[in-house]
């Protein structure tokens, strides 16, 4: 080869060597440019005339007689904690690792306190520089631990949420294989419907859990970058399973696995929203969350089975779409009451974002398929308004 075309093997080397350190010169030179700034501050005063703090409250704990407070600085700079106030009483406190938290820093305040049991308390954090932040306890109880007995109990609500209404909306199967093309469409639209409803109700949850979350992890961008990502990888995903040639039935059964991975993200959300509640002791506020939940999730087992009411799936692949579905509410309980946090909420909302919207793209292509030769856009349209008022409807019941 080198003989033909007369070019040495040195230069193919050297050219990739040249490629490569073009590439690389511009990054360097910009981190040069950075480092000049940083150390001369460009020949501008950059440094504010008030301190710039901000320490987020990611959660709080109770044992008998003690309150810890897990915080992060989400400022610009490091920050140390100067006194703690609670209810208008300076009270004395431990902070590890250090009183010093350096950005994105994590710390826990120790107060060795004598709470009262449904007591509600106000707590105030001062940094060094006088600026308060604050921390409320809503409710005084011991946190649950992680033990055997408080796992079985998020279990069950898991269960009672996600897994139980869904699997009943399984056993409309064999009553709706009877309709006609008509109504298999009109179901299909509804599906569609729930799903919008579904995905939008998600995506506002993810904003506004990411408008509570530390601001250097940008909350907005996680929600951007989840659902984007989610949407594009199923939507890959699909394509390639299309090109390997799958019939008519195949393509029905895939989309509705989609749905039941859709619902099931969402799922995790509620799963998240209940546990949460009952961890920061809204006991109240948890079982009204578990009743609402359980009415409006009947609907989305109707929703998994509707691509597949022409076919004969067997039992096994319906009890997998409906743990698929139903599932991810015991994890979100888990998560939501043992370990709550903010940022990894905003993430599984975003997902399910994603997912969700992508599911109704791939529904939208079926129902198009399905009537290319007789269009029926009133069966549509009524399809589509009907799902999202009956999740609009069940959600009076939680909202």
């Amino acid at each position: 080869m080198t003989e033909q075309t007369g070019m040495p093997p040195e230069k193919p080397r050297a050219s990739a060597l040249r490629m490569a350190l073009l590439l690389i010169l511009p990054v360097i030179v910009l981190a040069g440019v950075i480092v000049l700034f940083v150390q001369t501050g460009g020949g501008l005063t950059l440094r504010p005339p008030a301190p710039v703090e901000d320490l987020t409250v990611l959660g709080t704990r109770l044992e008998r007689g003690h309150i810890a407070i897990d915080v992060r600085n989400s400022g610009p700079e490091t920050l140390t904690v100067s006194q703690i106030v609670i209810n208008d009483a300076v009270w004395p406190f431990e902070i590890e690792p250090s009183p010093m938290i350096p950005r994105l820093g994590r710390a826990t305040i120790h107060l060795d306190y004598g709470w009262s049991q449904g007591e509600a308390y106000a707590i105030r954090i001062f940094t060094s520089n006088a600026i308060a932040f604050d921390a409320v306890i809503p409710v005084a109880f011991v946190t649950p631990k992680p033990r055997a007995a408080t796992f079985l109990n998020f279990t069950l609500i898991g269960l009672y949420v996600g897994v139980i209404p869904i699997f009943l909306g399984l056993f409309w199967f064999p009553a709706l294989r009877q309709l006609g093309r008509r109504w298999f469409t009109f179901l299909m639209a509804v599906t569609a419907g729930l799903l919008v409803f579904l995905g939008i109700d998600t995506f506002t949850e993810a904003l506004e859990k990411a408008a509570s979350a530390p601001s250097p992890f940008q909350g907005v961008g996680i929600v951007g970058i989840g659902a984007v990502a989610t949407f594009l990888l199923l939507d890959a995903i699909g394509q390639r399973q299309t090109q390997t040639g799958r019939g008519d039935e195949d393509r029905r059964m895939q989309v509705a696995l989609l749905i039941a991975v859709g619902i099931g993200l969402h799922n995790l959300g509620e799963g998240l929203a209940i546990g949460a509640a009952y961890g920061v002791g809204e006991i109240a506020l948890g079982a009204f969350l578990v009743v609402g939940f359980i009415i409006q999730n009947i609907t989305e087992g109707l929703g998994i089975i509707a691509p597949v009411l022409r076919d004969r799936p067997s039992v096994g692949r319906l009890a997998l779409m409906g743990a698929i579905g139903g599932g991810p509410a015991i994890l979100g309980a888990w998560i939501g009451g043992f370990i709550p946090s903010l940022t990894l909420a905003v993430l599984f909302f975003a997902i399910g974002t994603g997912a969700i919207f992508e599911v109704v793209y791939e529904i939208a292509k079926l129902i198009q398929r399905d009537t290319a030769k007789e269009p029926m856009p009133i069966v549509i349209f009524s399809g589509v308004l009907v799902g999202m008022l009956m999740l609009w409807v069940t959600g009076l019941l939680i909202k």
